[in-house]
Parts: C-alpha cells; structure tokens; sequence
C-alpha cells in the first residue's frame, strides 16, 4: 500500500522534531552538570579577581560580599596566610546570623587542601571531601597579592539538584513540544499538501480530457508558479482538442458530403441514362421504320417525324436543364441582376400560356400587389416561373384551377403559384426539390416533365438569398418562393 505526500511530509517532520527533543535531553543529561560546574568555576573566578582587587590583608571591606556569596549561593570562603592557617572563614548561617571572621584563633586549614590544590594559579576542582563530611564540593584555590591564599568551595549536590530539576522541565517541554509539533506538523502537512492533491485531481481530468477545472492560484511560491503552468497547459490541451474535434467533425462532413456527392453522381448518372434511355428508343425505332420504308402512306411519315421531332425536343430540354444545374450547383453562374416588377413579369410568362390554359380550360386567377419590384436576374427568375407553371399545368385536375399570387409584405415579394389537384405524400414534401425525383413517374413522362424543374428552382433561388417552399391545400398544391424587395423603387416608379 503506497504511503500518501501527507503522510509522508508529516512523518518526516515528526521524525525530525523526535529527534532534536532527543538529542537536547540527551545533551542535557550528559552536558548540563559539566556546564553548570564551568559556569560556577568562572563565576567564582569573577569573585576572586574582585577579592583579590580590594584585599589588602583585612576582609573588612569585603564582609558584605562575602555575606552575599554565603547567603545567596551557599559558598564557603577561607582566606589563609602564608602558613596556610586560617585567617577569615565564611560559612553559610541561617538568616539573621553573620559570619564572623577569625582574628585570634587561627586554626590550621583542613589537610586536604593544602596537599591536593596548586596554589600557583587560580584553579577550579571537585573534591568529595570536606573537613569531616562526605560531601562533593567545587573547590576555587587561587594566591592573593599579599601572600595570603583563597578557598572558596560550593556543595556539588546543590548544583547537581538544579540540574536534575531543569532536565526534568526540558523532558516536560520536551514531551510538550512533541505533542504541539504533531499536532502543527499534521495541520501544516494537510494545508501543504492540498495544494498538490488539488493539481492532481485537475491532472487527473486533464487525462480524461477534462479541461474544465482551473487551480485558483494563491501564492507566488513553486506550487503557485506550477499551478499556473498546469492552468495554461490545461487551456492550451483544451483548445487544441477542441480544434482537432473540430477540425476532425469538419472532415467527417466533408467525407459524408464527398459520399454523398458520389453517391448523386452515380445516381445522376442512372437517371440521365434511364431519362435518355425512352426517346433514343422511339428515335432509332421509328428512324429505322422510316428506313426500312414501314409506312406507305405520308400521314404515317409525317406522324414518325413528329415523334422523332417531339422526343429530341424532350432530349434537347433535358440536356439544357442539365447545363443549367451544373452551372448553378458549381457555383459558376453569375447572377445579371436588375431591378424589375416581379408581378408584371409574371403576367409576361402567362401570356405564353394562353393558348394551353384555354385548350384545357383551366380557371386562372391572378392577384398582385402594387411595388412587387424586386433587385434580381430576370432570365433566372423567369426559369422559375416557368418551372411552377409547368409544373401547375402537368398536375392540375378536379376544378381545373390555376392560381397565381404576387404579394408584398415586410420589404419581401412572395410569388404563389397554385394548382386544383391531388396533394403530395408528405414524405416526398422534401425530396422533391432533388434532381430526378418524380411522385409520378408515368405522369410525369405524359407532360414531357424530366424530374429536374424543382431542383433549377432550388438552386436559382437560393443563389438569390430567398426562400422557397410547397403547402399541401385542402383542395391542391401551392408552390410558393419569395425575394427580398429590390432597394431601388423609387428610381423605377
């Protein structure tokens, strides 16, 4: 089981706390009397050299000293002569009482004194006698100007018991300073290790490709300068994919349009053959019928001729709205346009059709706005209104009704062109408006229709930035396209 960042920081600090509370308790038990017992021998150095400033063979300048020395810090004082007998001695007393020099009776210094301590130099030693007790003391000898000599010597045991004292409160503060260090060691791993769980989770979305998150930077430090890098990488990462995606969607459309636009070649290719397939049949039929002499009489020639005359009529009609497709679906057509009255012009293409609207009897009724011009190529517009009319013509039965509307609403011309008739599936309100796409074939081919009308309109209207549609009525079809109203009326009227 792998260990945490946490974990580990807080370990290592403790670990490292752990080890300098033991290393000072160590130090402490092992280094501390020594000290004590170095700073005591130079303290009572201090004393000498002022004792030995102001003695001149009489002490009785220096008894409040000595009293301080005594009382304060429990220290004993001999001052010898030069036959190391005692000539002032200063021992501790309970408060109240002085010590008192010795004047007349000058006892001689204990032995030991005088044969383990070199008076030729002021010196600092532990010894475990004193006079008849069993006590440890840190003895100062040292020789006076005058000739006389100094002893001073403080209790060990008192040293030693302030050193137990003060390793026994550095063991306290040392537990104490453990139990805090944890503590702050544990807040302080939390606080500094959320920064790198928050840039690890963020990293962690960045490889499930997740750009989403940012690190909210908060300090100037490593960890802040690292946020910001991962930040930028994170935008950089999500910019790049998002382009890629979109680069590679692009690409998938335009493979789907490549397929798509094989898949109309090839169904183009189909249809003009099948569309080419009757009338070169009847053609070379009755080609060769006229040939080979079938028909005697003229009546019958003449009829062979007509069919012939009618079906490469039909060829030639498709091959020019082939030329017009092609021309408009690459792009290569361009648009002759002029400001023109869109109702008038379509009045002009009715007029071509009188003759066929009275043989049938159809009903025709025009409505028209006033100020239908519209900023568009005429010749193309003309196409359209004349595919709708065809196209109103081939279909138009029942009460034989032909309906054409041109209106002007909110700065748009809209031209409807209805016919009296059977609707068409609602499946086929779309697909209608594709090259060769026929509801009726068989009707279709009976009024020389050749299944790219629709799809001319298509093209030409949009080329113009207009709209176009068909509506299923309760008794027909409306075909209907509009344009935006030419910007230059006044001029024309």
């Amino acid at each position: 089981m792998t260990s945490s960042i946490r974990t580990k920081l807080f370990w290592g600090i403790s670990s490292l706390i752990i080890f300098f509370v033991l290393l000072s308790i160590f130090l402490n038990l092992n280094l501390l009397t020594r000290y004590h017992l170095a700073q005591k021998g130079r303290a009572l150095y201090h004393e000498y050299l002022y004792i030995n400033k102001i003695y001149r063979g009489n002490a009785e300048k220096l008894i409040p000293r000595f009293e301080k020395l005594t009382h304060t810090h429990g220290t004993d004082i001999l001052i010898l002569d030069k036959n190391f007998r005692v000539k002032y001695a200063f021992n501790p007393r309970p408060p109240g009482l002085s010590p008192q020099p010795m004047h007349d009776d000058k006892p001689k210094v204990p032995r030991f004194i005088v044969q383990t301590t070199d008076w030729s130099k002021p010196s600092y030693y532990v010894n475990i006698r004193r006079f008849n007790e069993n006590v440890q003391f840190l003895n100062f000898t040292a020789t006076l100007r005058n000739g006389d000599h100094l002893w001073m010597g403080t209790p060990l045991p008192e040293i030693q018991e302030n050193v137990a004292i003060s390793n026994q409160f550095f063991l306290l503060t040392g537990i104490l300073t453990l139990i805090i260090g944890g503590v702050f060691t544990s807040f302080y791993s939390k606080r500094f290790t959320k920064p790198i769980l928050e840039l690890n989770a963020i990293a962690q979305n960045m490889v499930k490709l997740d750009f989403s998150k940012m690190y909210p930077v908060k300090t100037q430090d490593e960890i802040g300068e690292l946020g910001q890098s991962i930040n930028s990488l994170s935008e950089q990462l999500g910019k790049s994919i998002h382009d890629l995606q979109k680069a590679n969607q692009l690409l998938q459309l335009d493979n789907e349009h490549q397929k798509k636009i094989d898949e109309n070649r090839k169904e183009f290719i189909s249809n003009v053959s099948h569309e080419l397939k009757t009338p070169i049949a009847l053609i070379q039929g009755y080609a060769e019928g006229l040939k080979l002499n079938v028909v005697d009489n003229e009546q019958d020639k003449n009829f062979y001729c007509e069919v012939i005359i009618d079906e490469i009529t039909k060829m030639n009609k498709l091959v020019r709205n082939l030329l017009d497709l092609s021309e408009i679906d690459s792009g290569c057509m361009v648009l002759d346009t002029e400001v023109f009255d869109l109702a008038q012009l379509s009045e002009d293409v009715l007029d071509k059709y009188q003759l066929i609207i009275k043989d049938k009897a159809i009903g025709l009724e025009l409505y028209k706005d006033q100020d239908a011009y519209v900023c568009a190529d005429i010749y193309r517009i003309e196409q359209v209104l004349v595919n709708y009319i065809n196209n109103a013509i081939g279909h138009i039965h029942g009460d034989n009704l032909l309906q054409i509307s041109i209106t002007v609403k909110d700065r748009r011309v809209k031209v409807s062109v209805f016919n009296s008739g059977d609707p068409i599936p609602e499946d086929a309100l779309d697909k209608i408006w594709f090259s060769f796409y026929k509801v009726d074939k068989a009707h279709t081919r009976s009024y020389g229709g050749t299944g790219l009308g629709l799809s001319i309109v298509r093209a030409i209207i949009e080329q113009h930035q207009g709209n176009f549609g068909v509506i299923n009525r309760s008794n027909g079809v409306e075909f209907w396209f509009e344009l935006p109203q030419g910007a230059v009326i006044q001029q024309v009227s």
